[in-house]
């Protein structure tokens, strides 16, 4: 043990010497670990959202029978599932507005429910009668409460019209999420004898009687929820952020280990002259960087808390905005976090110092005596490295061929990624080197043929450039593609200037009534809509008029001839681009569609793009949507109106009809909240952006720095034959930015290659719609000054040092053994 230690002592004298070289290895390794643990912070607290809400009667964690080709189900299939001693309880859901937001109502029957389907009670038998008895109960979770800034035993009002019973509290119960009994239900959601899905308990009632009814499906316990397969591209996406942040990081970290490393060669010499075996010395080395890990994790994982805290408003809105989840403004975190926080901290120190440690291990002690005996190898590792490139490339173009799955898609991005890191260093030594063959002067070819030298020590860094730049280009491509095309998009859409949602359907009428007298107002256009499954996937079914309104701005990707004929005549139908994509539709094919009163075959007339809607679309004429539905609510209208006689409309509206904020728009105002939410869905891309390039930039700064001393046997000669420590300052200036530009030069067609997969293969697998791809010089210029800007502030304070240098420190290394 004493021996060990006195081993150990003797390394670590090395950093107590370069606490610089000690701070970059630390500063590595917290922002792997805080920007990895902190995309893990808010993926966790996500998900664990979604398991409370698939453990409050959502049907995640247990069997149940749904609606095979409807959302709902007739109530009398619960009598008779009882009867055939089916252990069932029904369940109602849908959505309410209160005070301007939606939440998700649930009506449930809680003495079927005490008898065990599949969720553990949350309501005691103290509780049940008060549950059940008028005025009953509404349950909701503490930060439900705290957003309908409402008080316990208070009674809420839904849309100025109905009332639902006192709210209590109940700690079980998910954000976002109000529980009554499911008659309250029933009556406020407008589904009298039905219901939305019944939970099969687990417990023994006897022997069950084969059930099979064509109208309802079977689905397992542990099947993933619907919030959990729409979310999962969303969190995929963090995921991939937050582990190149991470691997950014570990080439900082590879970089400080591979020059601590070097430095105590003669260290080494002299520690195995002393009989230490390589064995001891390797597993010595391992227990130093376990130690360093630990302390940078700890430290990590406090600034990924602090990250993930920031980030949390956004990714919730985000989510809310996209998918109707509902995440807690606050982080609670488990100790497996921490745990896991602290293992890739581990993980990746030792991945970035595997190589080093290794090369330790095998070294002979004659050969640590040479300063530079890694470095000899240089050539022949690039060559390696470019086999490698190309083989990954292989497997990218497989990914792209043989895949079709999200996975693939980011499977695809990775090696892409991947190959351009390590083809990097080798396109930069043929770029080098044809610069030293075309140069004639000795000062120049000595410039090229350093920065040669030089490359190898900051290969590593400016691989990081080049990733963040990389991503950076892609991601900010996709996004201002995207906002480009959904502004064009809801300008197309958001057609009419006044949308309105009367409270009932009686009101309707009486409003389309007074509206048409109106004078002003040109159209009235109903924009009636419901639900259905189509194999197994929620769609919506909405009715157009036949109007110009929609002949004329509605956007189509691919279409029959004479389209909107054939949809007036009521055997056509437009899908959506992702509900087509998911039935594998063309314009032209024939697909069936339930409806109430039995299949009706259609033909596919056209596809249209519907940007961020989770759910599958299809558009029919507004009277098959009526004749087929009957009991759909007519209470939503769009309103074509002159654009400024639109506020004077919507002042009477409200005066006559008293239509509250949420139930009368205007399109502008409908516009901008569309393209606030729009913005501040992709706020977290653009910080996450923002860490992984500033991390680039630390990669670049201490790699520079920990080159710095290794620099002088190079300079020094220069300096004795007369060149003056400006002009050199000046000349490794001009060769660090030489390197970084060709590097951010490299990485904006590597950008706009990201950018494609993004919108041509990850969007479509993760959401169904395809983007078209724009290139904005401009927005390429400002990220390749932004990292012209970084590297030159990465090289300002080793060119200072270099500077401030003294003619004797320059001196001494010709006395020195080299």
């Amino acid at each position: 043990m004493k021996r060990a230690l006195w081993i150990l002592n003797v390394l670590l004298s090395h950093w107590r010497r370069h606490r610089a070289q000690l701070a970059t290895l630390l500063v590595g390794l917290i922002s792997a670990t805080a920007l990895w643990s902190g995309v893990q912070a808010l993926n966790q607290q996500a998900r664990n959202s979604y398991d409370r809400a698939a453990a409050t009667f959502a049907g995640g964690k247990t069997a149940m029978f749904v609606g095979r080709d409807s959302p709902v189900i007739p109530q009398e299939m619960f009598a008779e599932l009882r009867r055939a001693n089916w252990p069932v309880s029904p369940v109602v859901e849908g959505r309410v507005r209160i005070d301007g937001r939606s939440y998700r109502l649930l009506g449930i029957e809680p003495v079927t429910l005490s008898e065990g389907a599949g969720t553990a009670p949350i309501l005691g038998q103290s509780e049940l009668g008060n549950f059940l008895t008028p005025p009953g109960r509404t349950l909701a979770a503490p930060e439900t409460i705290a957003d309908l800034k409402s008080r316990e035993g208070a009674a809420i009002t839904i849309e100025n019209v109905l009332s639902l019973p006192p709210l209590f509290r109940q700690e079980q119960l998910a954000p976002g999420v109000l529980v009554v009994d499911i008659g309250i239900a029933q009556k406020i959601l407008k589904m009298p004898d039905r219901i939305s899905r019944l939970l099969i308990g687990a417990q023994n009632v006897g022997s069950r009687k084969p059930f099979d009814d064509t109208r309802l499906r079977y689905v397992e316990a542990g099947a993933p929820g619907e919030l959990e397969r729409l979310t999962d591209s969303f969190h995929l996406n963090l995921t991939a952020f937050g582990l190149l942040s991470f691997v950014v990081g570990l080439f900082i970290v590879h970089s400080a280990i591979g020059l601590a490393l070097e430095q105590r060669l003669p260290m080494f010499r002299t520690l195995r002259a002393c009989g230490v075996s390589a064995a001891s010395l390797a597993l010595i080395l391992v227990l130093e960087l376990i130690a360093l890990a630990i302390l940078s994790g700890v430290i990590g994982l406090i600034c990924g808390y602090l990250i993930a805290s920031i980030l949390l408003p956004d990714v919730s809105a985000s989510l809310r905005g996209l998918y109707g989840a509902q995440i807690p403004g606050h982080l609670s975190l488990h100790a497996e976090w921490w745990v896991a926080g602290l293992a890739m901290s581990v993980f990746g120190a030792l991945l970035a110092a595997a190589g080093g440690l290794i090369r330790v291990y095998r070294l002979p002690v004659l050969v640590s005596a040479q300063p530079y005996a890694w470095q000899e190898t240089q050539q022949r590792w690039l060559t390696w490295q470019g086999v490698a490139a190309l083989l990954v490339i292989g497997a990218a173009f497989a990914a792209l061929y043989l895949g079709d799955s999200l996975a693939a898609g980011f499977g695809l991005l990775a090696a892409l990624l991947l190959a351009a890191a390590l083809a990097l260093p080798v396109i930069l030594g043929v770029l080098l080197r044809l610069g030293q063959r075309g140069a004639s002067k000795p000062m120049t070819k000595w410039f090229w043929s350093d920065s040669r030298q030089q490359l190898s020590g900051l290969s590593l860094a400016l691989m990081a450039l080049l990733l963040a730049l990389a991503v950076n280009v892609g991601v900010g491509t996709m996004v201002e593609s995207f906002s480009k095309t959904f502004t064009r998009w809801l300008d197309d859409r958001l057609a009419a200037e006044v949308y309105l949602n009367a409270t009932s359907d009686a009101q309707g009428r009486e409003i389309v009534a007074w509206l048409r007298t109106h004078p002003e107002v040109s159209a009235v256009l109903p924009a009636w809509r419901t639900d259905i499954t189509m194999d197994g996937l929620p769609v919506e079914v909405l009715g157009f008029a036949d109007h110009a309104t929609y002949r004329e701005r509605w956007p189509l990707l691919e279409f029959v001839p004479d389209v909107w004929n054939k949809i007036r005549e009521g055997d056509a139908a437009l899908f959506s681009e992702q509900l087509a994509r998911r039935l594998k539709l063309r314009a032209g094919d024939r697909v069936t569609i339930p409806s109430p009163g039995g299949a009706w075959r259609v033909e596919v007339a056209g596809i249209y793009p519907d940007y961020g809607n989770p759910k599958g679309q299809i558009g029919i004429d507004i009277g098959a949507l009526s004749s087929r539905w009957p009991d759909i609510a007519r209470t939503r209208f769009g309103v074509r109106v002159e654009p400024d006689k639109t506020a004077s409309l919507i002042a009477a509206l409200r005066e006559k009809f008293a239509l509250g904020g949420d139930r009368l728009i205007d399109q502008a105002s409908l516009k901008s909240e569309s393209t606030r939410i729009f913005n501040r869905t992709f706020a977290v891309t653009s910080a996450l952006n923002a860490f992984t390039l500033g991390v680039a930039g630390i990669a670049l700064l201490t790699s520079l720095l920990t080159l710095a001393n290794s620099r002088l046997p190079q300079l020094a000669p220069l300096w004795a034959l007369g060149v003056t420590r400006r002009k050199l300052a000046a000349i490794e200036l001009l060769k660090t930015m030489s390197v970084a530009f060709l590097t951010a030069l490299l990485a904006l067609p590597l950008g706009i290659l990201v950018a494609w997969c993004l919108v041509a293969v990850v969007n479509v697998k993760a959401f169904g719609w395809r983007l078209p791809l724009y290139v904005f010089p401009s927005q390429l210029f400002e990220l390749l000054g932004v990292a012209m800007v970084a590297a030159l502030i990465a090289t300002i304070v080793p060119i200072l040092r270099l500077l401030r240098l003294q003619p004797a420190q320059l001196a001494k290394i010709f006395a020195d053994e080299r």
